[in-house]
């Protein structure tokens, strides 16, 4: 093999290696989110349900070692849920209680 061959070999090992990193980033921040499901409602257990599913199983939009629409996917089930996760905390506000079991303002609940 070339030596140019080589590089791309290389780099082309970078860019899945940091895809893999953002999906599975990204898949930790939604499991995380999994504790506001029952006052999220169904749109928001669908929609983290489905982002895991979708992320989860094999058959995808592209191969595999591209996880540009897992992550695609999981970013939008993670600011789906962040918007619900407001307009919870807003309704909780208006109503004069106390937030229970609330996340940080960045969507995610932080360990």
């Amino acid at each position: 093999m070339s030596r140019e061959a080589w590089v791309l070999v290389v780099l082309a090992a970078v860019l899945a290696a940091a895809m893999l990193a953002g999906a599975v980033l990204l898949a930790v921040r939604v499991v995380r989110t999994r504790r506001m499901l029952g006052a999220l409602g169904a749109g928001g257990k669908v929609a983290f349900y489905g982002a895991l599913i979708y992320t989860i199983l094999p058959v995808d939009l592209l191969p595999d070692p591209i996880y540009l629409d897992d992550m695609g996917v999981l970013a939008g089930a993670l600011f789906y849920l962040g918007r619900l996760v407001a307009k919870h905390r807003a309704e909780q506000r208006a109503a004069g209680e106390s937030p229970v079991a609330t996340l940080p303002p960045g969507g995610a609940p932080r360990r």
